[in-house]
């Protein structure tokens, strides 16, 4: 028997290491070319990795919770059959492209599966040759008389994704569950019941400390200790850039948007199913006065001459989402090209993968501007950190009613505070003040605004 070792790949932007999720084989059991083998939550996204050899699976190096860094042993695959001649080895995706084979698509998740598959790894042998035929996964005989052996000795056993995603969706780590299905699979009971009684187990990222770990500076017994890691760990550098390189200046504007809240009003009566959310009619306006004032669209980059301020032919807005992983950006592509109401799925559809950890790698990095919407956590106003390297970052205060001056006479109105928060470098005080003040005109009277637009 020959043996091949997968190598941990560079999922994409350079990165250097991913944290091991969660293991979807076990050693013992035959896997296909291009199974998912393994989850890994790189700086930028929660990913399945498929592997691009098949046979049985030998050795699992790492467990659930540990970093890995790229180009170290991920999994180690026996193959009989790899030693024929006929049958050398997996191609990756670019010996094959580059053969003029075609390689048939698996999967339309674009952040698991086929699409993963190559990442460099290569096998010996000719030019010419063709991809190992595929073989079906030979599944695992349950030891029902052993459960506890094999729940210890082997990765945890989620076969339902459904299930999979429950845990993750409230912070359960399977790998510290006992499952009671045949086999000792985890079922949808299994998470449920960890939900109602959560011990540690459910918080596989703090570390256990004795009783007596204090700490020097407050006297105060330490309870756990949290490595940053994962998605808190690109947060907190991409903050730390920020606040070091970019001197940043902080503009704030109270809103009068009853007009806007009856538009909304007017279009979720007429037509529910269709009607634009607020958040997408604020985005609209927001595209609306970048087209305006481009340069708070820009950004600064780097070359041999030095610093230049670059200008894009469109905009790709930045959602500022939190997600059980974190604070995370993706970006609408060409959000100008769209209405309120495409922006309204947009939206949504691009937040609820951001919280299910499916974004791709350019989905969370592409943003050329950044709108905040801290309002929906009860939050007046803030000065939001650029999210480098963009060079502005928009945030939308909660809509309260408070007294306002209409035609000299004070009345109960919807208020919100917009705040911008813009690098001094690329752009003044005067601009930066226009640009914020065209969005809150915007609001203002929006039946105008969508009329110009």
């Amino acid at each position: 028997m020959s043996t091949q070792i997968f190598n941990l790949p560079d999922l994409g932007e350079g990165l250097t290491e991913a944290d091991l999720v969660n293991w979807l084989v076990e050693e013992g059991q035959t896997i296909s070319v291009d199974q998912p083998i393994a989850e890994v939550e790189t700086a930028k996204a929660l990913v399945e990795v498929p592997s691009p050899y098949g046979g049985t699976v030998l050795t699992l190096h790492g467990k659930p919770g540990e970093t890995l860094m790229v180009g170290n042993p991920l999994i180690t695959v026996g193959d009989e059959a790899a030693e024929s001649p006929e049958r050398p080895g997996a191609l990756d995706y670019r010996e094959e492209e580059q053969a003029g084979i075609a390689v048939p698509e698996e999967t339309d998740d674009e952040s698991s599966g086929s699409v993963l598959i190559g990442y460099g790894t290569s096998g010996g042998g000719t030019s010419g040759r063709t991809r190992a035929p595929k073989r079906a996964a030979t599944p695992t005989k349950p030891q029902t008389d052993q459960p506890a052996t094999v729940a210890a000795s082997s990765a945890p056993r989620v076969i339902s994704p459904l299930v999979r995603q429950l845990a993750k969706r409230n912070n359960i780590d399977v790998t510290h569950l006992s499952g009671s299905g045949q086999g000792g699979i985890i079922v949808r009971a299994d998470v449920l019941a960890a939900i109602d009684a959560p011990t540690a187990s459910s918080q596989p990222e703090a570390t256990a400390v004795e009783t007596d770990d204090r700490d020097a500076r407050s006297g105060l017994t330490i309870v756990e200790r949290v490595p940053m890691t994962g998605v808190r760990k690109m947060v907190a550098e991409q903050m730390v850039r920020s606040r070091t390189n970019i001197p940043e200046a902080t503009a704030w504007l109270d809103v009068d948007v009853t007009e806007l809240i009856e538009l909304r009003a007017r279009l979720k009566a007429d037509n529910p199913e269709t009607a634009p959310s607020l958040l997408a009619l604020i985005a609209r306006f927001t595209t609306a006065a970048l087209r305006r004032y481009p340069v708070m669209n820009s950004r600064i980059v780097e070359n041999h001459d030095g610093e230049e301020i670059v200008y894009f032919d469109g905009i790709n807005l930045g959602l500022a989402a939190q997600t059980p992983r974190g604070l995370v950006v993706p970006a609408i592509e060409h959000a100008e090209r769209l209405s309120a109401r495409q922006l309204t799925t947009e939206i949504s559809e691009l937040v609820a993968k951001a919280r299910d950890g499916q974004c791709t790698p350019a989905e969370l990095t592409r943003g050329t501007f950044t709108l905040n919407n801290y309002g929906v956590f009860g939050t007046d106003g803030a000065a939001a950190i650029i999210n480098t390297p963009e060079v502005a970052i928009l945030g939308v205060g909660r809509i309260m009613d408070r007294p306002w001056v209409v035609d000299g006479e004070i009345m109960a109105r919807k208020v919100t505070e917009l705040t911008l928060s813009f690098d001094h470098r690329v752009t003044d005080g005067g601009t930066a003040s226009a640009f914020l003040t065209s969005v809150a005109d915007a609001m203002h009277h929006p039946s105008s605004a969508l009329a110009d637009l």
